[in-house]
């Protein structure tokens, strides 16, 4: 064991149009930093760089995550105390709290020198994260694997990495609005229609087609939410008109991350992904939305220890 571990954890784009709940992708840039420091006692001790987070381990993903660690690593008679450098939102769109959730994870897995597998580990972000915003792990997954992931099955877990075009760039805008995350999920329909679900069945089936392809024309005409768009998209103002202009300046792609209120377009090179930025950044300010847009590539690594003072 270690006196201390740091791990990082980066942002997630949940959903990825017809993907709703089953798929997420990891981004590079924004994450969230989790400290572990072992001290006399027992139980898990949190504090936070943001002041709206929960510092009671039992509302904190980080803290239900550590806590479901230090359980399957048999080490109660230590107390951890977690130190969180929030880089994500909440209810952000982003996965804030999944990756405060993998990050904690991998810090405690690291500093208990508890060797649990990957496997583990998600099984311990996944019930932080239905604890706090239900069981789905289109978020937890891709934070700590890397990559897009498709979440084909929750009990037992099973995850499957996918294969996507190495050059492929993602387009992020983040609108200055706040969505709760159980406020989008009330919006969405009890029941859909046969004809929905054998449209978003089809959607998905083609998406994960074209990114093991390399095809951007089919993964634009597939990146299309029959389900969650529709049923959120009224809540976010300036979406709508952002996603015809990503689109109109040649976005492979552009739908709502996660439950919003952040939106996401997918660019096959850097000039497209300029236009793109660009034309989502516009779209929002003609909404009266500031909307700051940044060009992400797809984290491979997902959750990992860093060295204390890594940005």
């Amino acid at each position: 064991m270690r006196a201390v571990a740091r791990a990082y954890a980066p942002g997630t784009v949940a959903n990825v149009g017809p993907g709703f709940d089953v798929l997420g992708m990891a981004v590079t840039g924004a994450g969230d930093f989790v400290a572990a420091r072992l001290v006399p006692g027992s139980g898990i001790e949190i504090s936070c760089s943001d002041p709206e987070i929960p510092t009671d381990p039992r509302k904190n993903t980080a803290g239900i995550a550590a806590e479901a660690v230090v359980r399957m690593a048999g080490r109660r008679a230590r107390r951890i105390v977690l130190s969180i450098e929030k880089g994500l939102p909440l209810s952000g769109g982003q996965g804030g709290s999944a990756a405060s959730a993998c990050a904690a994870a991998v810090a405690v897995n690291a500093v208990l020198d508890a060797r649990l597998s990957r496997e583990r580990l998600l099984e311990a972000c996944l019930e932080a994260e239905t604890a706090v915003a239900g069981r789905h792990a289109d978020n937890v997954a891709p934070s700590l694997y890397g990559g897009i992931v498709l979440a084909r099955s929750l009990d037992p877990p099973d995850v499957v990495r996918l294969d996507h075009p190495k050059g492929l760039l993602v387009v992020l805008a983040k609108p200055r609005l706040r969505l709760r995350t159980e406020e989008a999920r009330r919006r969405l329909p009890a029941s859909v229609s046969r004809e929905t679900a054998i449209a978003q069945a089809a959607n998905l089936a083609a998406m994960v087609a074209a990114l093991a392809r390399g095809d951007l024309e089919l993964l634009a005409r597939a990146v299309e939410d029959r389900i969650g768009e529709p049923a959120r998209a009224p809540l976010l103002t300036g979406f709508a008109r952002a996603r015809r202009a990503a689109l109109e300046a040649g976005a492979s792609g552009c739908s709502i991350s996660g439950s919003g209120p952040a939106a996401f377009a997918f660019a096959g090179d850097a000039n497209a992904a300029r236009r793109i930025a660009k034309a989502m950044a516009d779209a929002y300010q003609a909404e009266g939305v500031e909307a700051p847009v940044r060009v992400a590539r797809i984290d491979s690594r997902g959750a990992r220890v860093v060295p204390e003072g890594q940005r």
